[in-house]
């Protein structure tokens, strides 16, 4: 059959796509609709492409080659209501799929040639294709997905050799659970564990919804050295709540569990949860070299810091396997937030032993980002002391005791990897080992007079959570510090105008705006110039809203709802932040020696083209997290 010129240029075309995403993941049957339905259109420079005053759009538009200019109406122009989009990228999609107007006006920035399709088609291009529905619904989620596959395919090898961690638990189940009835004699049920084999027992009501669990170890401590009556009930002895998850969960998720709670066996249960089987630490790590049972158990019978250092190269191996295998990034920084928490406790429990703090009520604080639960591979101490002068005790003399406890822990961690804040925000500082009434006035002191150093220290300070000690402490804290700014204004003016001192990286031409500092070249701080613009906006929505979480997604959605915010909005902000916690974390890990020092500074032009646009992408959402604050707080 003689090729035609249409036929050629249909191909051409879809070469080009096929290089972008999500033209590159695209069914066949959707492309071949897609090519034979597209036209192309010259735009010359300063030229307008569509304007909200077109109306609802007619066409949605590919950019082929040249530069889009995308303009927010309706406020000044501003590097926050700008974006400029490349080859690949298309344009306007929320507009065509609510059937409005554009809410941006769309310029060529240099002679700019796209493609155009009509928008029966393209309603009708998502029909036929689940992949570009996804694109179109969750458009940085299902870049970021794609991105992670892209890692995992470059780390096949070292994945293959590993336990996956996205398996679904319910697939992880190899037999029935073997479960008896809470009222069951305990000598019947300890028979029947011996019968199955099985090193976890449950305990599940007539209804088969679990309502308990007895493992091996706990039968010495609870049934053996108390001497317990066999005769009574299992009920008695088993521990009630037991930990579930549904089986649609991951194996991650339940290894996360593990290391938050120091259990080793997840119940699974189904969507009525009823019970249908058990997880255990040795089914989700049994293909792994390094395994959280083998890191929490050295970690919990560590003797000495010798000890905690191997138990912290563990954690930093077991994460790289981890991150090998596509896990995301909010997982993975929880997780390395669980394990690091686990080692933090365990070397204040050691240093206890050579300190007497009897009788005193005192709490462990975390600050920045190990108090957000967002610690990457590569951070310094944040910590400080809340603690309740007893009646019968002096003062002094008890600081000093809190203040060398403190020393030695801090030692203690720097040793293990955490190196001591150069800033000294850690508990050995006199300023930061205070009490109740000492911490609030130091907090109170800040947000009455911000001046610029009160609110940097807010951005850290303001970001506590307990690792060790009294919970409630430290709880009755935040509940008066979440009152106290929710009904300050001019405090979270301030602090909203602090978030806005730093502006994403984006060019007006170029994608990135690169640091020109000879000694860092071509390079991006993703930390200064990406995390931090979500961090910041966050914490001035939560403390606006009194929302108590301290993560910079949790705040995002629990904030960003109670002021009215979408949900799929939220969604995509703290996909972008993610995207860039990412990205560091793959940086401190797969692309510097391991155990070298890691940063926080990429070079865009290293990137592969589909990571450049997610990090693209990504900055447009701190982009506009920040305009919110922006026209909130008219700054």
């Amino acid at each position: 059959m003689e090729t035609t010129a249409a036929d050629t240029l249909i191909r051409t075309n879809l070469e080009f796509l096929r290089r972008h995403a999500p033209f590159d993941r695209m069914e066949a049957e959707a492309m071949r609709f897609l090519g034979e339905r597209l036209a192309t259109a010259y735009y010359p420079p300063n030229s307008q492409i569509l304007s909200p005053d077109d109306g609802p759009p007619n066409y949605f538009y590919i950019v082929y080659r040249g530069k889009v200019q995308a303009r927010h109406v309706g406020v000044a122009l501003t590097e926050y209501t700008t974006l400029t989009l490349g080859p690949g990228e298309g344009f306007p999609i929320g507009a065509i799929s609510a059937g409005r107007p554009s809410t941006n006006l769309h310029i060529a920035v240099e002679d700019c040639y796209c493609f155009l399709l009509p928008v029966a088609d393209f309603l009708r291009l998502q029909e036929l294709s689940p992949t570009f529905q996804l694109f179109c619904t969750r458009y940085i989620a299902s870049l970021m997905s794609q991105s992670r596959e892209q890692l995992q395919a470059q780390f096949s090898q070292r994945a293959a050799e590993q336990q996956t961690m996205t398996t679904s638990l319910s697939n992880l189940v190899k037999k029935a659970p073997v479960f008896v009835a809470p009222a069951l004699a305990t000598r019947s049920a300890l028979e029947r564990m011996a019968d199955a084999g099985v090193g976890c027992l449950a305990v599940a009501g007539e209804d088969g919804k679990p309502v308990g669990v007895l493992t091996q170890s706990d039968i010495l401590k609870r049934i053996v050295l108390p001497g317990f009556d066999l005769s009574r009930p299992i009920a008695e002895v088993m521990t009630a709540p037991p930990h579930t998850l549904s089986g649609t969960a991951s194996a991650y998720d339940a290894a996360l569990e593990m290391a938050t709670h120091g259990v080793r066996h997840i119940l699974v249960v189904d969507s009525e949860d009823t019970l249908k089987g058990v997880v255990s630490e040795r089914d989700l790590f049994a293909l792994q070299r390094i395994s959280l049972r083998q890191i929490r158990s050295g970690i919990e019978s560590a003797a000495d810091v010798a000890a905690l250092q191997r138990a912290s190269r563990d954690i930093r191996q077991l994460a790289l396997n981890l991150l090998a295998q596509g896990i995301g990034a909010e997982q993975l920084t929880q997780f390395i937030s669980a394990l690091n928490d686990a080692l933090t406790r365990r070397i204040v429990e050691l240093n206890l032993d050579r300190h007497d703090l009897y009788g005193v009520e005192y709490a462990w604080l975390a600050f920045g980002s190990e108090g957000r639960h967002e610690q990457t591979l590569s951070t310094d101490q944040d910590n400080g002391i809340l603690y309740v002068l007893p009646e019968w005790a002096d003062k002094e003399p008890l600081k000093l005791r809190l203040l060398d406890f403190a020393r030695d822990v801090n030692n203690d961690l720097a040793a293990c990897g955490f190196p001591l804040c150069e800033g000294n925000i850690m508990a050995s500082n006199p300023e930061l080992c205070l009490t109740f009434d000492e911490w609030r006035e130091k907090f109170g002191t800040w947000i009455r007079e911000p001046h610029p150093e009160a609110l940097l220290n807010a951005t850290i300070f303001f970001d506590f959570r307990v690792l060790f000690g009294d919970d409630k402490l430290a709880h009755k804290l935040r509940h008066w510090l979440l009152a106290l700014t929710g009904g300050n204004p001019a405090f979270l003016k301030a602090m909203a105008t602090n978030a806005l001192d730093v502006a994403p990286p984006l060019g007006k031409i170029r994608d990135f705006v690169t640091d020109d500092d000879p000694r860092h070249p071509g390079t991006i701080d993703l930390k200064k110039f990406g995390a931090r613009l979500f961090v910041d906006a966050a914490r001035v929505l939560a403390l606006r809203t009194g929302v108590e979480a301290t993560s910079t997604a949790q705040r995002l959605r629990q904030a960003g709802l109670r002021i009215g915010m979408p949900a799929e909005e939220l969604s995509a902000m703290a996909d972008g932040f993610h995207f860039i916690q990412l990205l560091r974390l793959r940086h401190q890990h797969l692309d510097t020696d391991h155990g070298a020092p890691g940063d926080n500074r990429v070079k865009p032009d290293d990137l592969n083209e589909l990571d450049r646009r997610i990090l693209k992408e990504a900055f447009r959402q701190a982009r506009k997290i920040q305009l919110r604050l922006k026209l909130d707080y008219q700054i």
